[in-house]
């Protein structure tokens, strides 16, 4: 079976638990037959595997992993991930430096005990970093770039979409697979793309969506709800100083599922003695039969990377399904299930369905 060929942009956390993952699954499948791995939403897809997957391109900014191989990289002093205990063997894959932009804003320059310093390394521009993904034969881009990161975003699209024209991925909430102009650039060069913001494999927006669904089946009619998130990586640093987008992606993901309006808030908290591990709590108030008070509390705790991660191996996998079948544009119903602010928002045991149907070839998109 021939590789999934990937270029990640963002070698943190969630470029950590991805790779080494992949390397965790390798080792398992030493030892055990496909059909009951744990811990994968789908084993095979269409006829890939995780361990199907390669990373053969990355970009960053961080002097700590910028012309190192990637196996090194991905355990720079900034990261946090969950250590699988796996070897994770060299790559030949050099973290290349893109542009900083606003990529590294002030406050990840002073991060609790691993301030992230820019590498003093020249820059790539578009084209460069465009020749990079070429050369390494890139099928796809991911971007797991810090949220906030507009401009950096914006031109990691542009290089993926426009000028290399390969499968792309936005992982943040910046709008990028909303905009039009870039679903209209993924049609005319025949690239699939994904997003935005990933849905983590059972995080708080999932589990959020799951119970808003319920809620609004049975008749229950909420007044009030907050979901509240914290940990102690990166992200979480990032998130309280300019976390404005993900609020917005992560309540329009389920204020979008009940048809009236009411109060909802979701919040950041950075803990540091957390590390990577995040917690989530639950709340609402809303009244049942003959307006009687109902309220509900809920609890996640969950490693945050991995939880990505376990995502992330099953976009990759449906954008290379697109490029086999040389579809283009926004793949709809991978989107709508993976996604938290995708273009289209529905139920996600329709998405399901739609999923499904897209890898039995019965719906384009």
């Amino acid at each position: 079976m021939s590789k999934i060929k990937v270029g990640v942009v963002g070698v943190g956390n969630c470029a950590n638990s991805l790779i080494s993952g992949i390397e965790w699954y390798k080792k398992y499948y030493k030892n055990n037959k496909v059909g009951n791995a744990p811990g994968l939403v789908n084993e095979i897809l269409d006829k890939y595997k995780v361990t199907d997957i390669e990373i053969v391109a990355a970009f960053d900014v961080d002097e700590n992993k910028v012309n190192k191989d990637l196996s090194e990289a991905i355990f720079s002093n900034s990261n946090l991930a969950y250590d699988y205990k796996v070897k994770v063997p060299k790559k030949g894959v050099i973290v290349q430096k893109g542009p900083e932009l606003d990529g590294v804003p002030n406050h990840l320059k002073t991060f609790p005990d691993n301030p992230v310093k820019v590498s003093d390394q020249k820059e790539l521009n578009k084209e460069q970093c465009a020749k990079v993904l070429k050369d390494s034969g890139a099928e796809i881009l991911l971007n797991f770039l810090p949220t906030g990161s507009r401009r950096s975003a914006l031109f990691y699209a542009d290089v993926a979409i426009n000028v290399a024209k390969i499968g792309y991925f936005n992982g943040m909430p910046e709008l990028i697979v909303c905009d039009k102009k870039f679903q209209k650039s993924a049609v005319k060069n025949n690239v699939p793309i994904v997003g935005d913001d990933c849905k983590s494999q059972l995080g708080g927006t999932a589990i959020n969506r799951a119970m808003a669904q319920l809620l609004n089946d049975k008749g229950i009619k909420v007044s009030k709800m907050y979901q509240i998130n914290y940990a102690g990586n990166t992200d979480f640093y990032n998130l309280i100083h300019r976390g404005k987008s993900k609020h917005k992606t992560k309540k329009e993901s389920v204020t979008s599922l009940i048809p009236y309006e009411f109060e909802m808030d979701t919040g950041f908290t950075f803990l540091p003695v957390m590390r990577d591990r995040k917690t989530m709590h639950l709340w609402f108030e809303a009244v049942n039969f003959g307006n009687a008070p109902l309220k509900f509390e809920a609890k996640l705790e969950v490693e945050d990377s991995p939880n990505f991660a376990g995502i992330i191996v099953d976009v990759v996998r449906y954008i290379k399904i697109a490029l086999d079948r040389n579809i283009g544009g926004v793949l709809d119903s991978v989107c709508m299930y993976y996604a938290k602010h995708p273009p289209k928002q529905v139920p996600d045991n329709i998405s399901k369905n739609m999923l499904e149907e897209f890898v039995k070839g019965k719906r384009e998109r």
